[in-house]
């Protein structure tokens, strides 16, 4: 966000009160995220709360979101995995206002986040807390897991180092531990033809090849962004999941 929106976002909520905007620009400056200052932020259209202390939500997941949406049918049934503030799943809803979803996070604070901003949510780790009638029904799973390789999370940018959850963003060695276990817990919710979409980043889909093959997906798609970068990878359950 240029500096000016992030200035006129200030000055809107600070209400008029010329002591509250001293505040929230000296906790900006400070480091600490502008969602945070603010309370919210927009994301694919929406307003969304964001409480302090829970993962901000990224304007390039956007476009996992877009394709989360062409793959649920109107009355579907889908489920967002890591949720954090409910971003994905508000997006969901509003775009299927005819389909279920939900939504499970393992972070108590998110999870009470994700239900300020109406989501149905469950507190525990991927698909363990979520409803056993789900299991076999699901039309889409959609997931933003930590995926930040542990040895590069240096490079993250001081206000996400410094300020935002560790265990949000700390995907372990090569930042495919939580991934891995992200598609056996899909491969068990997801009906056969429902799909698996998994934000990601470098050579990750390689990594997660076996592992897709194994929990009976077909072959992964690649979604890119405009610089040609891997943002997400696609697939689709064809067996029942075998993990």
């Amino acid at each position: 966000m240029a500096p000016y929106e992030e200035a006129d976002e200030l000055v809107d909520a600070a209400g008029g009160d010329a002591e509250l905007l001293v505040r929230l620009v000296a906790r900006r400056v400070r480091g600490e995220p502008l969602a945070w200052v603010t309370g919210s932020v927009i994301f694919a259209g929406h307003r969304v709360v964001v409480h302090r202390g829970v993962y901000v939500p990224r304007w390039q997941t956007e476009a996992l979101v877009r394709r989360a949406v062409q793959l649920l049918p109107p009355d579907g049934l889908a489920a967002d995995l890591c949720t954090g503030s409910g971003a994905i799943a508000l997006s969901l809803g509003r775009a299927r206002p005819g389909a279920r979803v939900v939504a499970t996070d393992i972070d108590p604070l998110a999870c009470r986040c994700a239900a300020d901003n109406g989501v149905e949510v469950y507190t525990g780790h991927l698909a363990e807390p979520l409803p056993g009638g789900l299991r076999g029904r699901v039309d889409v799973v959609v997931a933003v897991v930590p995926y930040v390789p542990s040895e590069e999370l240096v490079f993250l940018p001081r206000d996400v180092r410094e300020y935002e959850p560790r265990h949000a963003l700390d995907g372990g060695l090569h930042g495919t531990t939580v991934l891995d276990l992200a598609v056996r817990a899909a491969a068990g919710l997801l009906r056969p033809g429902g799909s698996v979409l998994l934000e990601v980043g470098g050579d990750q889909d390689h990594a997660l090849a076996g592992v897709l093959e194994e929990s009976g997906f077909g072959p992964l798609v690649r979604h890119e962004d405009d610089e040609g970068d891997l943002r997400a990878i696609e697939a689709r359950l064809l067996l029942t999941g075998r993990s």
